[in-house]
């Protein structure tokens, strides 16, 4: 195929669709299609590292600038895309020039969700982290001695508390479900999680919601809770999850559903339309799911690429994450949607632990704190198939190794 690939998105996806494609020796034209004013870079340090200081852009990049240019891949920064029309096959961006294409991949990625103006959403020290360009405007906010209110209590608060904790700044976060990390971990892994936060001294808030951000010259001042009482606050993040950016693909006509609907291969209701990432809906078990993580990013967009290169493979997620909180790595192999039974498990060293998700007697997924023995085990038990006997599991002198065979 020689016809012209045009990427709608410069994030981990696009990028690594791309890559991929010029590692295969495919040599179609591809463009991609940038919001932001910077080359593809690496956002899971945008919120750590970067944000702390200890990594500077440059090493987030994902590759030279020069790489782009020497590798025949034509990148369009701070523009985007207004329009798709499936039937001439074309995009139009918002300076109004248009650009045909024979595939098209989107990698649009996810808005994370903002809290409404009506409740002081829109006042000034009210943030969300997604891009560069946010890490940026909340790095002048990080000042020690500072007072912070994160709303939201899943792994973007948390972290957002162990970095704002780490530079010294007084840290509440607020949680209106009964716990933190209610829909995305057990009460085990919430409750090592809660325990690791509150020993650092952030002030966390189950059960609590907001009812309104109060301001004062248009600049955030204070938040009443919903339990009526009233903290000042300098400044808040809000991490109260994402939506997958499907709005192109809805307006011209693709099938969507809290995302863009994919089938094993990615490929659209359009067949020359493809979607990854975080903004498509795939195939899982019985059902769709949407993984938000880099893993599934790039192993399906790297999918993707085998398949527009001729050797077209059903993409069968294998999900992991991790969270970096403190000097804490919390690592997750699997996915726990509907679990109905845990196992915690005790490491070798000290802090080490692992709880281990059952469904219907089958191991589904592990979430290993500072315990990479477990995290390695449990990611082969879930590629390989074995179940482990329950027995041994729990018994922390079990060498897990000998649990493989």
């Amino acid at each position: 195929m020689t016809g012209r690939l045009v990427i709608v998105g410069a994030g981990q996806a696009g990028f690594a669709l791309a890559a991929k494609l010029r590692a295969l020796k495919d040599t179609r034209p591809i463009t991609m299609i940038g919001a932001e004013e910077v080359y593809p870079y690496q956002r899971p340090p945008l919120s750590k590292k970067y944000l702390l200081g200890e990594m500077s852009f440059d090493r987030l990049t994902f590759r030279p600038d020069n790489w782009f240019a020497e590798n025949d891949v034509e990148v369009r920064l701070s523009t985007y895309v207004e329009e798709i029309d499936r039937e001439k096959k074309t995009v139009r961006m918002q300076d109004g020039s248009v650009l045909e294409y024979e595939t098209l991949a989107l990698t649009t990625g996810s808005t994370p969700r903002t809290l409404p103006a009506s409740i002081g959403g829109e006042l000034k020290g009210v943030y969300t982290v997604r891009d560069k360009r946010d890490a940026d405007r909340l790095a002048d906010e990080l000042k020690a001695g500072r007072r912070l209110l994160i709303i939201g209590g899943g792994y973007i608060g948390l972290e957002a508390a162990a970095v704002a904790r780490h530079l010294g700044l007084e840290v509440t976060l607020i949680e209106m479900a009964d716990r933190i990390l209610a829909r995305v971990a057990s009460k085990e892994t919430a409750d090592i999680m809660r325990a690791i936060h509150k020993e650092r001294g952030v002030v966390i808030r189950e059960k609590t919601g907001l009812t309104r951000l109060i301001g004062e010259d248009d600049q955030v001042r204070a938040a009443e809770l919903s339990d009526g009482t009233v903290i000042d606050v300098d400044f808040v993040i809000v991490g109260i999850g994402v939506t997958p950016n499907d709005r192109l693909a809805q307006d011209c006509g693709l099938d969507v559903g809290n995302g863009i609907i994919v089938d094993e291969f990615a490929r659209t209701s359009d067949p020359s339309i493809f979607a990854m990432g975080d903004c498509a809906l795939l195939p899982w078990e019985e059902g769709r799911i949407r993984l938000e993580s880099v893993q599934n990013a790039v192993d399906q967009a790297e999918s993707v690429a085998a398949t527009l290169a001729g050797d077209a493979k059903p993409y069968a997620p294998k999900p992991w994450f991790w969270s970096d909180q403190y000097d804490v790595k919390l690592q997750i192999a699997g996915f726990n949607l509907g679990y109905d039974e845990t196992l915690v498990r005790a490491g070798s060293r000290e802090g080490a632990v692992s709880v281990w998700y059952f469904r219907s007697g089958t191991l589904i997924a592990v979430d290993a704190i500072n315990d990479a023995k477990a995290y390695v085990t449990g990611k082969k038990m879930l590629e390989t198939g074995i179940n482990p006997d329950r027995s041994q599991l729990a018994d922390p002198a079990t060498d897990l190794k000998l649990l493989l065979s």
